[in-house]
């Protein structure tokens, strides 16, 4: 919400994409006809209203049953503070003029935006719990989790080794610049031995209004360059990382690399080289497992996929290390059969098994080929 007459716009709304976490598997609200459970939030600082609304519900005295307690569940991820009722929210409201961003501005960039038929300026900043209010703002801003990330948890927010980033969109309203929340990052820095950290990307959210903008490239580039910068980080990793999360790691950690010279045309055809991960991780701070997706996707586009020699020698490289889980299942098997079954019996279930792997293996292939196809394609328009 930035202005009162949003709380009417039925456009500005987004619903969730999650309830399990807190209305169960079934993702039901049992009791209630016509519910609905409405949360605004103050588009900078995150102030929330909460009302809930329904045409009629289930009575323990006539109906012999209770209906769900739906306002416990919501506040038990709400934090206490939040409004009730319309006229304190839209007095909160009017003093939004007076919130800035947390902690030190990293970047700035902007977007065109076709509706409004002109450049809308975005900024990401670092920030940590001893900026003042940013405790409070973050206990607001971690709720939107519980509804976008299908695993999602608090964090332990006094553990000092947490780092936050944050997205906002500058806006004007009558005549003053204010700030909208966008999204944001947590990134916990694990201690690796003897002297240096290895920080891992927890929880990544951009808001449902501003999906699909590049907002979530801007920030995990962001979070890249401002750790390159330290002489103490190993390389930058993520905790149990989602497909579009790979997907946008992909578009991010390619478009950092493409300019580095081990990555050049020609000694991306003699195949991948430790100078590779060399550089990547001292230059970028990205691992092995990553460079080699990078290597890859830059291959791929410095291939002529029609030429048949250049076309089975990348197709051979890809396939040598996605076949490695399966070798090591073959040779499972094979010690398994050798207790279990006769000789012939066991050569011949190989085969099968071997044909099998051998679908698996050109799906694999095709599979990761269209996906680094998307990303070359989306480099080619950034």
């Amino acid at each position: 919400v930035r202005f009162p007459e949003d709380l009417e716009d039925e456009n500005t709304t987004f619903n969730p994409e999650y309830s399990h976490q807190v209305f169960g598997d079934d993702e039901v609200a049992f009791g209630y006809k016509g519910l609905k459970i409405l949360l605004y939030y103050i588009a900078g600082n995150l102030s929330t209203l909460f009302r809930i609304e329904y045409t009629s519900k289930v009575n323990e005295k006539f109906d012999c049953v209770e209906a769900d307690d739906v306002e416990s569940k919501i506040r038990e991820i709400i934090p206490p503070g939040f409004c009730t009722n319309t006229d304190d929210f839209v007095s909160l409201l009017e003093k939004e003029v007076n919130f800035k961003p947390f902690g030190m501005l990293l970047h700035t960039y902007s977007v065109h935006n076709e509706e409004a038929g002109e450049d809308i300026t975005y900024q990401i900043y670092k920030a940590d719990m001893t900026c003042p209010g940013f405790r409070e703002y973050h206990e607001r801003l971690q709720t939107f989790l519980m509804w976008f990330i299908e695993t999602a948890s608090f964090i332990d927010v006094d553990d000092e080794r947490w780092n936050y980033f944050l997205v906002f969109e500058k806006y004007n309203k009558d005549g003053a610049t204010l700030f909208a929340t966008v999204g944001y990052m947590t990134v916990y820095n694990y201690y690796v031995y003897p002297d240096k950290t290895r920080p891992r990307v927890s929880q990544m959210l951009i808001l449902p209004p501003f999906q699909g903008e590049g907002h979530g490239a801007q920030l995990l580039e962001t979070v890249h360059r401002y750790y390159m910068t330290s002489p103490t980080v190993l390389d930058i990793t993520a905790e149990d990382p989602s497909e579009n999360y790979v997907k946008l790691r992909d578009f991010v950690l390619v478009k950092l690399c493409q300019d580095l010279l081990c990555f050049s045309p020609g000694k991306l055809m003699q195949g991948f080289s430790q100078e590779m991960v060399m550089e990547a991780q001292q230059k970028l701070k990205i691992n092995k497992q990553h460079t080699r997706r990078v290597y890859e996707i830059l291959r791929l586009r410095a291939t002529n996929m029609g030429d048949a020699e250049q076309s089975r020698s990348y197709r051979l490289d890809i396939k040598r290390r996605l076949i490695g889980p399966y070798k090591k299942k073959q040779r499972e098997l094979a010690k398994m059969r050798r207790c279990l079954r006769p000789e012939e019996l066991t050569n011949q279930l190989n085969q099968i098994d071997l044909n099998m792997q051998h679908e698996q293996l050109e799906e694999s292939f095709q599979q990761l080929v269209s996906d680094y196809r998307r990303v070359l394609e989306r480099l080619a328009q950034a």
